[in-house]
């Protein structure tokens, strides 16, 4: 005969089990919420979709930046691995093609993910680190390309969000007529990277600069 003292199947190890599996729930329906919605959408509806209540959510994730921050950890470190992968490929301009093409992409998958890229996450270590790392690899991609003599010269690093930031009006503007509309564009522009330019372009606008241009394009998409 079992005693009451003894623990059962449901004690601890059985509520931290739950609470996992709310975790994950949560995290994969944030990840789907802010894909559909953007960053901003409503957290009860985040709640809903993960079949816990807004008192659960709140418990694991106190802000929607730790929220955050939990649903796009995995794509940030896809985000990093892409300049990484593009640096490993023996032909500079190819690689600095597909990086383009696949960054393009997974904003064209995800509404929430350009958003993502103008925020900083003091608390999220990996995050951070991710895309800090992105950054530095692109950087240097981008340098291989123009040493290989494919890239023309006068293309800066802030060009790549004026990029996401042209991919993301078109996305807004043809996602239910014409979803694959962004492809053509991304051909165009990159039709424009290579060398030699026809002519030269105008000075590029600072790092800081490009980044409160592109926190306020993607807050005005999520206002529509």
């Amino acid at each position: 005969m079992t005693s009451s003292s003894e623990p059962s199947g449901h004690g601890r190890s059985g509520l931290r089990a739950d609470a996992e599996r709310n975790r994950q729930r949560i995290v994969a329906a944030a990840r789907d919420t802010f894909a559909d919605l953007g960053i901003e959408a409503p957290m009860d509806e985040i709640a809903r979709r993960a079949g816990v209540g807004v008192g659960t959510l709140y418990r694991r994730y106190p802000t929607r930046a730790d929220l955050i921050a939990a649903a796009f950890e995995a794509k940030m470190t896809a985000y990093a691995d892409a300049a990484r992968e593009a640096l490993a490929d023996p032909d500079a301009w190819r690689g600095f093609c597909d990086y383009v093409q696949r960054i393009c992409a997974m904003q064209a998958g995800d509404r929430g993910f350009t958003t993502v890229l103008t925020m900083t996450f003091p608390t999220a270590r990996r995050l951070q680190a991710d895309r800090d790392r992105a950054y530095a690899d692109f950087t240097a991609l981008v340098e291989r390309a123009k040493n290989a003599g494919r890239l023309r010269a006068d293309f800066a690093t802030e060009d790549m969000p004026m990029f996401l930031m042209a991919n993301a009006g078109v996305l807004t503007a043809t996602a239910d007529a014409a979803p694959e509309t962004w492809r053509r564009l991304v051909g165009y522009l990159l039709q424009a990277c290579a060398a030699p330019g026809t002519e030269p372009l105008p000075a590029p606008p600072t790092p800081r600069q490009m980044y409160r241009a592109l926190l306020r394009s993607t807050r005005r998409q999520h206002d529509r």
